[in-house]
């Protein structure tokens, strides 16, 4: 359900009345059903027809919530970052993430989460994608966002600017390049073409720029990545990767830190786009969009994100 005083609730709460999803899987909503019914009468919207226990998880066939009771209502105040709605959060999550492992549930996706929340209530990770790499142990994981427009996956996602340039190596870009790869090559059903953003501006203009991330790393990483057969180009000058002429003829593009490639694609594609993760031994995608505190629960957010979402984790477990 994500932060419950964003606008995951509502969105949820669309999700479970929403015909497209019912006829491609059965969606749970792990969260509260008292925030949620909540939430129903603040926004005009139906309430949850159905609630389950843990137990029950194996046996439904039809749009439910499984009830936490991670929260009490009084404690969520729509639009207000609290600790108590970043450990609701969490907890959520971390159910979800454990009945995926147990064979449950055959995929999850996540409504947004606030940062700030998590970390007031003392969660040492930035963010879900780190949780859900943590819980799963997962050693070789990276951020793939899609839409029907630009597909880009991260080298590095949730940390300062300063901090990129000593986060970036040969390895870790072939980790994120062959995760592209595996992914991309199972929704195409064909061999992808990727590219390669550079770090710098122009992509380092041969070292004139930077310290010569791109020939030192980012290049190497590519030339590696050939030598595996996959089709790849770069390290391309990133304020021209996302050209138009550019994208038509590439299926993914694998950028050197966050709004590399974020700004592009929510440009593009804000209510369309999906969150994946990849390389976890379980399928996760989520939305590609924030709480949006300034709207929540006003029922003025579109669900379409969340929706593409589920629709596109119930293809990848098919």
């Amino acid at each position: 359900m994500g932060d419950p005083a964003g606008v995951g609730p509502e969105i949820c709460l669309d999700l479970l009345q929403n015909r497209q999803v019912a006829d491609r899987c059965i969606p749970i909503v792990f969260g509260d059903a008292r925030v949620l019914d909540r939430c129903a009468e603040k926004t005009g919207k139906p309430a949850p027809a159905r609630l389950l226990e843990l137990t029950e998880l194996t046996s439904v066939d039809a749009p439910a919530v499984l009830d936490l009771e991670a929260i009490h209502p009084d404690q969520v105040a729509p639009g207000t970052v609290s600790p108590a709605t970043g450990g609701a959060t969490y907890r959520y999550l971390v159910e979800a993430i454990d009945a995926c492992l147990r064979g449950e549930v055959d995929a999850i996706t996540t409504a947004p989460a606030n940062k700030e929340a998590l970390h007031e209530a003392g969660i040492s990770q930035p963010g879900q994608t780190e949780i859900l790499a943590e819980r799963t142990g997962t050693k070789r994981a990276c951020m793939m966002l899609t839409s029907d427009v630009l597909t880009c996956s991260f080298v590095t996602v949730h940390v300062g600017y300063h901090e990129v340039p000593a986060l970036l190596n040969i390895e870790r870009i072939l980790d994120v390049i062959e995760l592209t790869h595996q992914s991309m090559k199972r929704l195409r059903e064909r061999e992808p073409k990727l590219a390669v953003c550079g770090l710098n501006p122009h992509a380092g203009e041969g070292g004139l720029f930077g310290n010569g991330e791109e020939e030192r790393i980012i290049a190497p990483a590519i030339e590696m990545a050939r030598s595996r057969s996959i089709m790849i180009e770069g390290p391309l000058p990133p304020d021209t990767a996302f050209l138009e002429e550019r994208r038509e003829t590439t299926d993914a593009f694998i950028c050197m830190y966050h709004d590399q490639g974020h700004i592009p694609l929510k440009a593009l594609a804000f209510d369309r786009g999906i969150n994946c993760t990849l390389g976890l031994p379980i399928v996760r995608t989520s939305v590609d969009h924030g709480t949006a505190l300034d709207i929540a629960w006003k029922g003025k957010a579109n669900p379409r994100s969340l929706v593409e979402a589920v629709t596109l984790a119930a293809q990848l477990c098919r």
